[in-house]
């Protein structure tokens, strides 16, 4: 069921919006002779114009990315990042398998092969997805389509094609599908290549090449009571540079396999999925542009399972019983390097057999009491078990001298030997249990004002990362993190989950020709446990005070987070001569502090606006687009973040469509503006050509003509 063609409908929604006129729509039951399967998507993909990273799609439903690689950006939803936001792919959460992230769940994707997604930001129903205190992004590639022939015969296909001139950036896609009214058969594929991009001064950003592919066959079959799909997958990423990291990916190769099956009943529905993701990660060095010698190695493995069964309890409310269970293993080695004093002889075992394990149960019921009074109420529990086996470090030795020099005072550096001897002697099984909740009430004011309220108890447990990085080092701990600011980090073994509460609020309205609509969003978090980080001790690779950076670990501290969004949009203009004008805008301020010590949250982006003029012709859509982002002054002083200027930001876009054939053209950065990403962290690419020069802010892209065209046939 994809959005209708009203042309306001493309506004941001709000979390709560989303929710309600979407995600959770209620479901048409067949009976015993017939199956419907309705999908409800947030935002339908149009003929795979789209190529490459997810981003692109994302942004426009309130995602905000921080920089990583350039398949990679990790997502931010209401100022908290990664792992923090529960990312589906296909109904199923990938698990980032790597030290810095640089595999994260959107990665394994690519622009064209994703049919619908979805964004909800703060508070989600239980059933959407567990684990997370940021909210839930749904992409999907799954979307059967049948013939109405009974011979299996061609359906379509498409190819598409895109190249960026900042970058040289070539990207291509392709697709075909099989099908007759029982069988369809799908492949969908992509390769990406680009160079290293240019700031708005026309000086190189180093380190940002990369190269990806990722190929995807899905083989559906139905009859009138039931479907059953299969979809493997591959990516293979031989290279990929990450300018704000102190390593670079070198390989990433992986395999996925999802089987879903839906059964309709009288009054109910049953679904079923069944996951598995395969990884092999390789970190070290592979250009000029960031040079260095250090392998590091990540085999990772995900499998999980879902069970729902939704029932219709009468004709305005129904009932979902679900029960998941998520399993993922991983190994993180660095091996030895032949010659080096540091990093040998041995492999340094950076977690050794770690399991990550959660079990959940979730029941949650919704209801239309009437026009006015819509409900959805879930409770979720959750049991995480996370544990890991003994590591070494390069040199096992060195814990004995280690030894000897604490008790002669001749030596107080950090040992990573004797931190690994001190967490094998440790307990390392931990067991959380989790408890969700939401409350959301939709209220029919008037045929034009709605209001929205929403409650919600949210829990994340730590990531093995957070709690298993035993290094101590500077080399060790610089290693860890997917911060990109040049800090190390230190796992703790006793970091509690984190738990927020959340309250939002929002308010609708629109004219009664349409013609306009405004909403304007309120959200508060109070998070207990939050996971941030504290200084150790500091470092620095030259005698400069600007070079200095600090090593930190992982502790639980109580934080608060608000913000406020307003979109609106408004029917300029429509004739036969210039055809219909549209103004779009949007405004979003986000804060977030500990509570400690009324330090900022890192990378909490400043304030942002954005206003568009959208013009639809014929068969032509053009817009103009001016995004401005204000100068970002409240930093987190323990990870040395940078300050930045405001910038503002011109884009120019027109696209045409056929019955088959779809061509864009679009200039970003329009102006070629010289500007420094809020959420970009540091380029620690260049600081390794010039230390001279300190740790200077990530810069974004300058001016890029893209064009892109997709055909159809």
């Amino acid at each position: 069921m994809t959005d209708k063609k009203n042309p306001l409908t493309s506004y941001l929604l709000s979390p709560l919006a989303l929710v309600i006129s979407g995600v959770l729509s209620p479901v048409a039951f067949a009976d015993d002779a017939s199956i419907e399967i309705i999908e409800v998507h947030g935002q339908a993909q149009n003929k795979h114009l789209s190529l490459g990273s997810s981003e692109s799609l994302l942004t426009d439903l309130g995602v905000d990315f921080s920089a990583a690689g350039g398949m990679a950006n990790l997502p931010v939803l209401n100022g908290l990042m990664g792992d923090r936001v529960a990312v589906l792919v296909d109904g199923a959460q990938i698990t980032a398998a790597c030290a810095n992230q640089m595999n994260p769940p959107l990665s394994y994707i690519s622009a064209n092969q994703i049919s619908s997604y979805k964004v909800i930001a703060g508070i989600s129903p239980v059933s959407a997805g567990g684990d997370n205190i940021a909210g839930v992004i749904a992409v999907n590639s799954i979307s059967p389509q049948y013939s109405e022939s009974k011979q299996l015969g061609w359906h379509s296909g498409y190819v598409s094609a895109q190249y960026n001139t900042l970058n040289n950036g070539k990207k291509v896609g392709a697709g075909m599908r099989i099908a007759s009214d029982v069988f369809s058969f799908n492949y969908q594929g992509a390769f990406s290549d680009a160079n290293s991009y240019e700031d708005g001064n026309g000086d190189l950003v180093l380190d940002t090449l990369y190269r990806a592919q990722n190929h995807s066959l899905s083989a559906a079959m139905r009859d009138d009571k039931q479907q059953l799909v299969v979809k493997l997958s591959h990516q293979k990423i031989p290279y990929q540079g990450f300018a704000n990291q102190y390593m670079d990916m070198t390989d990433n190769t992986s395999y996925g396999a999802v089987a879903q099956y839906k059964r309709a009943f009288t009054n109910s529905e049953l679904e079923a999925q069944l996951n598995w993701h395969s990884v092999k990660h390789e970190m070290g060095f592979f250009s000029a542009e960031k040079t260095g010698k250090m392998p590091m190695k990540t085999d990772a493995e995900d499998i999980s399972t879902q069970l729902k069964w939704r029932l219709a309890l009468d004709n305005n409310s129904q009932l979902l019983l679900a029960q998941e269970y998520h399993y993922m293993n991983i190994d993180d080695w660095w091996p030895a390097v032949e010659g080096s004093m540091m990093m040998g002889p041995n492999d340094y075992n950076n977690i050794n057999n770690g399991r990550r394990q959660r079990i959940a149960l979730l029941a949650e019921y919704e209801s239309q009491f009437n026009k006015h009074w819509w409900l959805n109420a879930g409770v979720r529990f959750e049991n995480v078990m996370t544990n890991t086996d003994d590591v070494k470090a390069y040199n096992a030795g060195m814990s004995s001298m280690g030894a000897m020099h604490a008790m002669t005072g001749m030596n107080k550096m950090p040992n990573d030997a004797m931190a690994a001897k001190e967490f094998n002697s440790q307990d390392r099984k931990q067991t959380d249990n989790l408890v969700d909740a939401n409350l959301l009430l939709n209220y029919q004011l008037s045929e034009n004002d709605e209001l929205q309220i929403g409650l919600a108890r949210k829990n994340r447990a730590p990531n093995l990362y957070e709690r298993y990085s035993w290094g101590v080092g500077n080399m060790a701990t610089t290693m860890i993190g997917w911060y990109g600011d040049g800090n190390g980090y230190i796992g703790n073994i006793n970091l509690k989950p984190e738990t927020t509460h959340t309250l939002s609020t929002t308010y609708t309205s629109m004219a009664k020709d349409d013609s306009w609509r405004i909403s304007a969003n309120a959200w508060v978090s109070d998070v207990d446990d939050y996971i941030d980080a504290n200084i150790v001790r500091n470092f620095n690779r030259t005698t400069l005070a600007t070079t200095a950076r600090n090593v930190l670990m992982f502790n639980n501290v109580d934080a608060t987070l608000y913000g406020v969004k307003l979109d609106a949009v408004l029917a300029l203009h429509e004739s036969k001569q210039y055809g219909s004008w549209l103004l779009k805008g949007n405004i979003i301020n986000t804060r977030g502090k500990r509570d400690d010590t009324n330090q900022p949250l890192y990378q909490i982006k400043p304030l942002q606006t954005q206003f568009a003029i959208n013009q639809q012709i014929g068969r032509f859509e053009n817009a103009l687009t001016w995004q401005w982002v204000d100068s970002k002054t409240r930093l987190d002083s323990n990870r040395l973040e940078n300050q930045t200027k405001q910038y503002h930001l011109l884009s120019l876009s027109s696209k045409a469509s056929w019955d088959a054939l779809t061509m864009s053209v679009d200039i970003t950065n329009l102006l070629d503006e010289y500007y420094e990403l809020p959420l970009g962290g540091v380029s620690i690419a260049e600081f390794k050509q010039d230390m001279s020069q300190g740790f200077n802010q990530l810069a974004g892209q300058g001016r890029s003509i893209n064009l892109a065209m997709s055909y159809a046939f």
